[in-house]
């Protein structure tokens, strides 16, 4: 009896060139990928680029490009990294794609129509450098934080919570 198989490699920050850490991940997931196929199973294999996120808008801008056209750039170069590899893919995806839109925008309509949101406040320190919050935790004994969080701000504001089942 054939399996479907669906297996994807991470979707990559678009916010520089590919590299031996992304040829090592994209190289063994392509492994699996084959052999569930020499099996016999019904493989469907996707890799890709998230072209959204700070640190992608940060690079572009700091290269005087505008993020759209620099992401357009190096998805060129992701690609050909894609063939050189010779990876069994059966889609490469790019989250500024038309499709993609289109189907986060279908599945984030269902889920708000279906009350799976809700707004809510919230107010703490974030790392730009590592595009995450910081706690308490994470503060040294001044109270200060690691220089390897970068510039460390404090943000509030609203945004959408997702309730889950």
């Amino acid at each position: 009896m054939t399996k479907r198989y669906y297996i994807t490699t991470a979707i990559d920050y678009v916010n520089g060139q590919p590299h031996l850490g992304h040829a090592y991940e994209k190289v063994i997931t392509d492994v699996i990928a084959r052999a569930q196929r020499s099996l016999g199973n019904e493989v469907f294999f996707l890799t890709g680029l998230d072209e959204h996120g700070q640190k992608v808008q940060q690079t572009a801008l700091k290269e005087g490009k505008n993020p759209q056209a620099y992401c357009d750039e190096l998805a060129r170069d992701w690609r050909l990294f894609a063939v050189k590899l010779n990876l069994s893919i059966d889609d490469f995806v790019r989250t500024t794609e038309v499709r993609h839109k289109q189907v986060v925008q279908a599945i984030l309509s269902r889920l708000q129509a279906g009350g799976h949101f809700y707004k809510a406040e919230y107010k703490g320190w974030y790392s730009t450098k590592e595009e995450t919050f910081l706690t308490d935790k994470d503060r040294l004994p001044d109270g200060t934080f690691d220089s390897a969080y970068g510039d460390v701000i404090e943000l509030a504001g609203t945004q959408m919570q997702f309730i889950y089942p």
